[in-house]
């Protein structure tokens, strides 16, 4: 039998020298002395780590800025629909997850991709005849976040390109750039209803290009797009071979005079991942239910995206058991009314909001059609003492305690968000505090040239 003999010889600071002597069949041969690797700690983030970059953080960390304490709070920067309970979800809704809790029949591991039911579930819910879907064609993910990470892992690799709508939801930006994929920015315009530029858009592809994000309704804008400028968003995306990844987390939460067309049932030839969830439409953002449906008629993706997803799923085990288990009746047995009164909270809400800001001089509010947010233009020429949206906001908050998002966080600066989940009373005090800002610091021309002169 062989054998084996290690010595370690260290002496004091010198380094350990190991003298290693093979012995085979008797006779011992030696090795020599080879010196030890002396440990050291050498921890250091990963360069994915590194590269993650959210901007909204990134802002309004740095925003270090005490609110007036004779006023209260006001805040109209989160898209959470659930923080001041004035938009609770629907009965239905919580009797079926209290029902599946009590059941103790999800409390297990489920399938990476969701369970087959629930897949269904989905499927039978949003497919028709112009976009049919199968289970197959359902990936249920943690959330739409998980759902836009999935499908954006799976289309693009380290060193390609994306199309991201600007102004945009900036964790598209904050996921891709940690995964090595340049950002292009396609522009908006405020003044057709933040309809994309669509010669703009087509002009940034090229052979890198992976996909084109189509966010409607849109998160900040709170647009949602005609049937006729989805088909032409389809043409560019046909013309240049680019699929189409739809962030539809807002899909039919469209105001009563508008509306809304999935992207996927006006096209059978662009390839489309359409992500979205339960979060907005159901009001339980914390509940992390999303989904991906997969759009391919032409089987342009065939076999190799949805296995792709498939594997991609497989590095978590899937979403929340307990939500699967009552994902079929919130889907299916969630009374129509309940969508209703929450659409029609939240038109009332834009109403005001907009009827309000668009009185006030130097403000130029972009009427809202769906989704939970308007945009406001600030009109910085009118407020010279503000060198960006970012310190107007400061400002607005330490003088008035009302909080909304400059716009710099969604790549498009000299705006603010204003989120309408808010119960009314507390929207028209902000409205009336934004606008006693506004006259405070409003200087005509000439008194904006004479400030500027001063400067």
């Amino acid at each position: 039998m062989d054998s084996y003999l290690i010595q370690v010889d260290g002496h004091g600071d010198h380094a350990p020298v190991l003298d290693v002597h093979l012995k085979t069949n008797g006779n011992s041969i030696s090795l020599g002395k080879v010196k030890g690797r002396k440990p050291r700690w050498a921890v250091r983030a990963s360069e994915m780590s590194k590269k993650t970059f959210n901007p909204v953080r990134a802002i309004v960390d740095t925003m270090k800025v005490e609110p007036n304490p004779k006023k209260a709070m006001i805040s109209l920067s989160l898209g959470d629909p659930t923080v001041f309970g004035n938009l609770p979800t629907n009965d239905e809704v919580t009797r079926a997850m209290k029902e599946v809790l009590d059941s103790g029949r999800y409390n297990g591991y489920a399938p990476s991709v969701g369970y087959q039911s629930c897949r269904e579930a989905v499927a039978a819910h949003y497919s028709c005849p112009e976009a049919p879907l199968e289970a197959q064609n359902v990936i249920l993910t943690s959330g739409c976040s998980q759902a836009i990470e999935l499908a954006l892992a799976v289309l693009a690799n380290p060193g390609q390109n994306i199309l991201v709508p600007r102004p945009g939801f900036s964790l598209y930006k904050t996921l891709a750039l940690s995964m090595g994929i340049e950002v292009k920015l396609y522009n908006l315009l405020p003044e057709k209803s933040w309809e994309i530029d669509l010669e703009h858009l087509e002009s940034l592809v090229d052979e890198k290009t992976a996909c084109l994000i189509v966010n409607n309704p849109s998160n900040p804008c709170g647009s949602v797009f005609s049937k006729s400028h989805l088909q032409k968003i389809l043409a560019v995306a046909s013309r240049q071979c680019v699929p189409i990844l739809a962030d539809e987390i807002y899909g039919d939460m469209v105001f009563a005079d508008c509306k809304y067309e999935p992207i996927a049932t006006l096209s059978t030839n662009v390839p489309i991942l359409s992500c979205g969830g339960l979060a907005k439409r159901w009001l339980v953002p914390g509940w992390r239910m999303g989904w991906i449906l997969i759009h391919d008629r032409r089987d342009i993706f065939g076999n190799e995206i949805r296995d792709g997803l498939v594997r991609l799923s497989q590095r978590i085990l899937g979403p929340c058991t307990i939500v699967q288990g009552a994902l079929e009746r919130i889907l299916h047995q969630t009374p129509p009314e309940f969508y209703h009164n929450t659409l029609s909270i939240l038109k009332s809400n834009a109403d005001l909001c907009y009827a309000a800001l668009s009185a006030i001089p130097g403000l130029q509010p972009v009427r809202p059609a769906g989704a939970m947010y308007l945009m406001v233009e600030i009109e910085m020429e009118h407020f010279p003492e503000f060198e960006n949206d970012v310190e107007f906001t400061e400002r607005l908050i330490s003088e008035q305690s009302v909080f909304c998002l400059p716009a710099t966080c969604f790549e498009y600066p000299n705006f603010f968000r204003v989120v309408i989940t808010v119960p009314e009373e507390m929207i028209l005090e902000a409205c009336s505090r934004i606008q006693e800002f506004c006259e405070m610091h409003y200087q005509g021309a000439e008194g904006a040239q004479d400030l500027e002169c001063d400067k």
